[in-house]
C-alpha cells in the first residue's frame, strides 16, 4: 500500500532531531511519501534541507498568509530560487487566514495575488490556506485564475455546495484528520462528492490529529487514518483508495516517485 500526506509540517519544531523516527513510522503505515511545507524563511530552509536528505520528502515553499507583512522584494527574490531546486514541487501556503490576523486583510490579498501569479510563471501548482476566509480566498482564485497546473485546498474543511465551487474553479480538495472528527458531518459529506481523481490525502502534523490519535501530537503516519475513514465514506477498499489518492498526488505535484535525490 502506498500512502501520500500531500501536507505536513515535519519542520516545525516539534519534530526536530527525531525526524528519522517519524520517517520511519511514517513508513510502517505505509506512507510512501510527504510534501513538507515551508511557509517562512526558517521553515523553508528546514524543508529544503528534509528533501535533500529524504527521498520520499517533496518540499512545497511559499509566504503563509499570517507571514504577509514580511513577504517584501527579498522574499519574492528568493521564493523565485526556491521554487527552480529540484526538490520543490509547489507554492504554498499561500492564502488567507480571518482568524489571528497577525496581517491586514489587504496586505494578505495584495500577497496572495502575488503568488499566484508566480507560480504561473513557474509552472507549478498551489496550496491554499482558507481560515475563516472562504469568500474572498474563492473570489482571488476566480478572478486571479487556478494556474494550469492546479492547486489543492489544504484541509479542507466546509460542506459539499463549497466543495462543489473549487471544484468547479478546477482545485484539488485535500481532507486531514479534520475528516474524522465526530461534528464534522458537512466536510465528511464533502468528502463523498469530490471525484476520485481531485481527491487527496494529509495530516496537517503536527497540528490536527485525527481520531483515534485526536488530542495527541499528530505525525504523518497519521495520514492511514484519514484514508481509512474516507475509504469507508467512498465504499472502497483501503489499498484502491491509497492508490488513487497516490497517483492523484505524483500528478499534481508532477513527482516521479523514483526520482532521486541528485536530479
Amino acid at each position: 500500500m502506498k500512502l501520500f500526506d500531500t501536507h505536513t509540517h515535519l519542520n516545525a519544531d516539534e519534530f526536530a532531531g527525531k525526524e528519522d523516527i517519524y520517517i520511519e513510522n511514517a513508513a510502517q503505515a505505509g506512507v510512501k511519501a510527504m510534501a513538507v511545507v515551508g511557509f517562512d524563511r526558517p521553515t523553508i530552509q528546514k524543508t529544503l534541507e528534509l528533501s535533500q536528505s529524504y527521498a520520499q520528502v517533496i518540499s512545497v515553499v511559499g509566504c503563509h498568509p499570517t507571514e504577509s507583512l514580511t513577504y517584501d522584494q527579498n522574499f519574492e527574490k528568493d521564493l523565485h530560487h526556491w521554487l527552480e531546486l529540484p526538490r520543490v514541487f509547489m507554492l504554498g501556503e499561500i492564502g488567507l487566514d480571518y482568524h489571528w490576523d497577525t496581517a491586514p486583510r489587504d496586505v494578505q490579498m495584495k500577497v496572495f495575488r502575488r503568488q499566484i501569479a508566480i507560480a504561473k510563471e513557474h509552472q507549478i501548482p498551489i496550496t491554499i490556506h482558507n481560515r475563516e476566509a472562504t469568500e474572498d480566498v474563492y473570489r482571488i482564485l476566480k478572478e486571479e485564475g487556478v494556474p494550469d497546473a492546479g492547486g489543492i485546498m489544504h484541509s479542507f474543511g466546509e460542506g459539499p455546495e463549497i466543495a462543489k465551487r473549487f471544484l468547479d474553479l478546477g482545485m484539488h480538495l485535500s481532507f486531514s484528520g479534520v475528516v474524522t472528527f465526530k461534528k464534522t458531518v458537512e466536510v465528511r459529506e464533502a468528502a463523498k462528492i469530490v471525484p476520485l481523481d481531485h481527491l487527496l490525502i494529509e495530516t496537517d502534523a503536527p497540528y490536527l490529529a485525527p481520531v483515534p490519535k485526536r488530542g495527541k501530537m499528530n505525525e504523518p503516519a497519521y495520514v492511514r487514518y484519514v484514508a481509512e475513514l474516507l475509504a469507508s465514506l467512498r465504499e472502497m477498499s483501503l489499498e484502491d483508495f491509497a492508490t488513487q489518492t497516490y497517483q492523484n498526488a505524483c500528478k499534481l505535484f508532477s513527482w516521479a516517485p523514483e526520482e532521486s535525490l541528485d536530479a
